[in-house]
C-alpha cells in the first residue's frame, strides 16, 4: 500500500454497495435472532433505526455538494452528526425499559453500522484518484 493512497481525494462513490452490505446483514441476522430466542423486538428496532438512519442519510445526500454552497455543506454536517443522536436516544430509552431487547437492537445496529461503514471505506479507496 503506497502512503498517498489517503491522501489522493476521490469522488464520492455510489452508496448502494455500502447499503446493500447493511441491509443484507440485518436480513440475515433475523433468523439467527428466531433461533438463539433473542428478542425480535430488539431486531425490529434495530432495523427501524437502520432504516430510519438510511433515509436521512439519502435525504443529506440530496443537498448540493461544493465548496460554493456554505449553507448545504452546514445542512450536511449538523445532519451527519444528528444522526447519531436519532439513533442513540431511542437505543438508550429502549434500554432503560427493557434490557434486553435494547442491548440486542444496539449490538445489532452497531454490527450493520460496521459492515456498512467497511463497504463504504472499501468502495471510496478502491476508487480511482482524482486527476
Amino acid at each position: 500500500m503506497s502512503a498517498g493512497i489517503f491522501s489522493t481525494p476521490r469522488p464520492l462513490p455510489s452508496r448502494l454497495a455500502p447499503t446493500i452490505a447493511g441491509g443484507a446483514i440485518l436480513a440475515l441476522s433475523l433468523p439467527v435472532f428466531l433461533v438463539a430466542g433473542w428478542p425480535l423486538s430488539g431486531w425490529a428496532l434495530a432495523a427501524v433505526l437502520w432504516t430510519g438512519a438510511e433515509i436521512f442519510a439519502a435525504l443529506l445526500a440530496r443537498l448540493p455538494d461544493g465548496a460554493d454552497n456554505l449553507a448545504a455543506a452546514g445542512m450536511r454536517g449538523i445532519g451527519t452528526t444528528s444522526r447519531a443522536l436519532l439513533v442513540g436516544i431511542p437505543l438508550v430509552i429502549v434500554t432503560v425499559s427493557n434490557e434486553s431487547v435494547g442491548i440486542a437492537a444496539a449490538i445489532l445496529y452497531a454490527i450493520v453500522f460496521t459492515m456498512e461503514l467497511l463497504v463504504g471505506l472499501a468502495t471510496y479507496f478502491g476508487g480511482e484518484a482524482k486527476a
